[in-house]
């Protein structure tokens, strides 16, 4: 494959990714947010389900790993799950 065709497919993919990454950043952002503030478990709970689906929806778009997103979505419920106590 050429160089320049290469690079604009690269181009269109790391536009893709960041736009992937952000969405997710900020749902996670959101409910770590919520969880600092010790808001109560309702509101966060809805939260705390669209993180976990936005880190899996990157996941089967490639721009996460799985374990990663694992990883994160179990530190997510274990902070969540100390505050609801």
């Amino acid at each position: 494959m050429p160089a320049a065709k290469t690079l604009r497919a690269q181009t269109r993919k790391a536009a893709r990714n960041r736009s992937t990454r952000s969405f997710t950043r900020s749902r996670v952002r959101a409910v770590t947010e919520l969880i600092t503030e010790g808001s109560k478990p309702d509101e966060s709970d809805d939260s705390l389900r669209n993180a976990i689906s936005a880190l899996d929806s990157a996941v089967s778009k490639g721009v996460l790993h799985r374990n990663t997103a694992a990883r994160k979505k179990s530190r997510l419920a274990k902070q969540y799950n100390k505050l609801s106590n």
